[in-house]
C-alpha cells in the first residue's frame, strides 16, 4: 500500500512542478476559448442584422422609419464590416436628402465620416467632416463630432510619423478633445474616455491609467466600451514601462472584442507583437493570423498595412517554433527516463520491505511454537500474512515485468530519437512524438492500479456498495476492473483525499472530480460528511 501511495505521488509530482497560473495565463486561456467560439459570437451579430434589414425592407414607403432603422443597422456594421457600414451610411445620406431634413443630413454625414476614418481614408474623412454644421446636431452627436475630429487628427499624426507635421496634428487633436469634453456628462463613459485620450496627449499617464479603473466600474458598460478603454489603458501602461499590466489589459480588450464580434480592433494585433517580443512565437503566430483575418474581413486598409510589418517577421520565425518543439520532445524523453528510474528505485524499496515482512513472518512462526494455546488464532493470522505476501510478491513481479517493458520502450525511443536528431530529420522526430500514446499509457496504468488495488482490497467493491441502497449500487462493466467513481474512492481509501491531487492523477478537471464525489455521496445512505470516513475504514486482506 505504501508503494502505491509513493507511485501515485511520483505521477503527481510530474505534473505539479510548474509555476502557479498568473492573471495573464488565465486571460490567455479565456481568449483562446473565446476565439474557439467566435463563430457563435459572430452569428449573434448576424442575427441582429438580419432582423433589422428585414424591417428596413418592410418599410419601403416610410423614409423616416428607414432612416432610424438604417442608423441601427449602421451601428451593427461600423465595427464589424466596413463595406456594409459604408453602404448604409450612403443610404442614410440619400434618405436624409429625400426627407429634406438638414439635421438628418448632418447625422448621416457624421456616420459616414466615422466609417471613412475607420478604414484609414483620411482625405475623405476630413472632407466629410468639413461639410458638417455641428450647430444642427444634438448634444450627443456634437460630442461625437468633436471627438471624431480629435481622433482623425491623432490617427493622421500617428500614420504620417512626420516630426514636422505630427505635433501640429496632435495639438489640433487635443483642442478638439477639449471641445468634446464640454458636451459630455460628468462621470459618464464618454467623459472618462475623452479624459483618457487627453491624458495620453498631455503626458498625464498615471491619471490615464487610473481612469480605466473608473470606466470598468461603470454600470451597463458594454463589451465594446470595455475593449476600447482597456486597449487605451494598455497603451498608457506600455508608455509607463508596465509591460505585464499592458499585456493583461490587451488580453482583456481582445476577449471583449471577440465576444462582441468586433473586427475593427487593435488589441489582437498588439498581442501578437507582445507575444513575439516575449518569445512566445506560437501564440504570436496564432494572434497575427487572427488579426490579419479580422482586418481582411473588416477591410481596414490602415490596419492591414500595420499588420503586414510584424506579420512578415513572425512568419519568418516559424522555424524557431519547430526547434522549440524538438527541444520539448527531448526534455520529455529525459523526463520519461527519470520517471522510469524512479519507478525502479521504488520497486527496490518494496523488495526490501518484502524481505522485512518475511523476517516478521519467521518471528511469528517462532512465537506460534512457544504459544501453543493460541495456535489456532496464530495459524489463521499466519495464513493471512502468507496470502498478503503472495499478493505482494505477485505485485512486485507485475511491476518489475511492466517496468522492464517500459524501460525497453524508452531505450528504443532514445535510440530512435538519437538517430533522427543526428540526421536532423525533424519530421521523423515529430512522427516519434506523435506515436507516443499518452492516453493508452494512462489507461494501462489505471488497469495495473485497479488489479493491484483489488488484490489488496478484494472486498472493497462489496463493502463500498454496502453504503448504498440496492438500486443505487455501482455496477462494474465486464471490460474494466474499476469505474471512474470507484477509482476516485479507491484513491481516497489509500489516503489521497485532496480533490485537486486526484484530478491530476486521473487526468480529469477538478470540477469533474467534485461532480463525481457529490453525485456518489448524494446516492449514499450515509450522511455526506461521514461518507469518506466510512470509505477509509474499508478493510484490506
Amino acid at each position: 500500500m505504501k508503494f502505491l501511495f509513493l507511485l501515485w505521488g511520483l505521477l503527481l509530482s510530474a505534473g505539479a512542478c510548474r509555476a502557479a497560473a498568473s492573471p495573464a495565463d488565465s486571460l490567455l486561456a479565456e481568449l483562446k476559448r473565446a476565439l474557439a467560439q467566435k463563430k457563435q459570437y459572430d452569428a449573434q451579430r448576424w442575427n441582429r442584422i438580419a432582423v433589422l434589414t428585414a424591417a428596413y425592407g418592410a418599410n419601403a414607403g416610410n423614409d423616416n422609419a428607414r432612416f432610424d432603422l438604417g442608423l441601427r443597422i449602421y451601428d451593427e456594421y461600423k465595427a464589424f464590416k466596413y463595406d456594409s457600414a459604408f453602404v448604409y451610411s450612403r443610404k442614410l445620406v440619400q434618405l436624409a436628402g429625400r426627407l429634406g431634413s438638414p439635421e438628418k443630413q448632418e447625422v448621416a454625414n457624421l456616420r459616414l465620416a466615422f466609417i471613412l476614418l475607420s478604414s484609414g481614408m483620411f482625405k475623405e474623412t476630413f472632407e466629410t467632416l468639413d461639410q458638417i454644421n455641428p450647430a444642427r446636431l444634438s448634444r450627443p452627436d456634437q460630442l461625437d463630432f468633436y471627438f471624431l475630429k480629435a481622433r482623425a487628427y491623432h490617427d493622421l499624426g500617428a500614420f504620417n510619423q512626420d516630426q514636422v507635421y505630427r505635433p501640429r496634428y496632435y495639438a489640433q487633436a487635443l483642442a478638439y478633445a477639449d471641445t468634446a469634453l464640454q458636451f459630455s456628462r460628468p462621470g459618464s463613459y464618454d467623459q472618462l474616455s475623452i479624459r483618457q485620450f487627453r491624458a495620453i496627449k498631455t503626458g498625464q499617464l498615471r491619471e490615464g491609467a487610473a481612469l480605466y479603473e473608473q470606466i470598468r466600474r461603470l454600470p451597463r458598460l458594454s463589451l465594446h466600451q470595455l475593449a476600447v478603454s482597456a486597449s487605451t489603458a494598455a497603451y498608457i501602461c506600455a508608455l509607463l514601462g508596465q509591460d505585464d499590466r499592458a499585456f493583461e489589459l490587451l488580453l482583456t480588450s481582445a476577449i471583449a472584442d471577440v465576444k462582441s464580434a468586433t473586427k475593427e480592433t487593435v488589441a489582437i494585433y498588439q498581442l501578437s507583437d507582445y507575444c513575439y517580443r516575449r518569445g512566445d512565437l506560437e501564440n504570436a503566430y496564432a494572434f497575427i493570423r487572427e488579426a490579419r483575418a479580422q482586418a481582411a474581413f473588416y477591410k481596414a486598409r490602415q490596419r492591414q498595412i500595420e499588420i503586414s510589418h510584424i506579420s512578415s517577421v513572425i512568419e519568418g520565425q516559424k522555424i524557431t517554433i519547430i526547434e522549440q518543439q524538438r527541444k520539448a520532445l527531448k526534455t520529455y524523453a529525459i523526463g520519461l527516463t527519470l520517471l522510469a528510474l524512479g519507478i525502479v528505485g521504488f520497486a527496490v524499496i518494496v523488495f526490501k520491505q518484502l524481505r522485512r515482512l518475511q523476517k516478521a513472518d519467521r518471528l511469528i512462526s517462532a512465537a506460534n511454537q512457544e504459544l501453543l494455546e493460541r495456535n489456532a488464532e496464530l495459524q489463521q493470522l499466519n495464513r493471512g500474512l502468507n496470502e498478503a505476501n503472495k499478493i505482494k510478491e505477485e505485485y512486485v513481479g507485475y511491476y518489475f515485468h511492466n517496468n522492464s517493458q517500459y524501460i525497453d520502450k524508452l531505450e528504443a525511443l532514445k535510440k530512435a530519437l538519437d538517430t533522427q536528431l543526428a540526421g536532423k530529420n525533424y519530421a521523423g522526430v515529430q512522427k516519434l512524438a506523435d506515436s507516443l500514446n499518452i492516453k493508452k499509457e494512462r489507461n494501462e496504468l489505471f488497469r495495473g492500479f485497479d488489479t493491484v488495488f483489488l488484490r489488496l482490497f478484494p472486498n472493497f467493491i462489496g463493502q463500498f456498495n454496502a453504503l448504498f441502497r440496492e438500486e443505487d449500487r455501482v455496477p462494474l462493466p465486464d471490460d474494466q476492473l474499476l469505474t471512474t467513481e470507484l477509482r476516485i474512492f479507491a484513491l481516497i481509501r489509500l489516503g489521497i483525499v485532496d480533490s485537486e491531487q486526484i484530478s491530476r492523477l486521473l487526468g480529469y478537471s477538478i470540477n469533474t472530480i467534485y461532480t463525481y464525489k457529490t453525485r456518489v455521496k448524494n446516492r449514499s445512505i450515509v450522511p455526506n460528511e461521514e461518507f469518506e470516513e466510512r470509505v477509509q475504514a474499508i478493510q484490506a486482506v
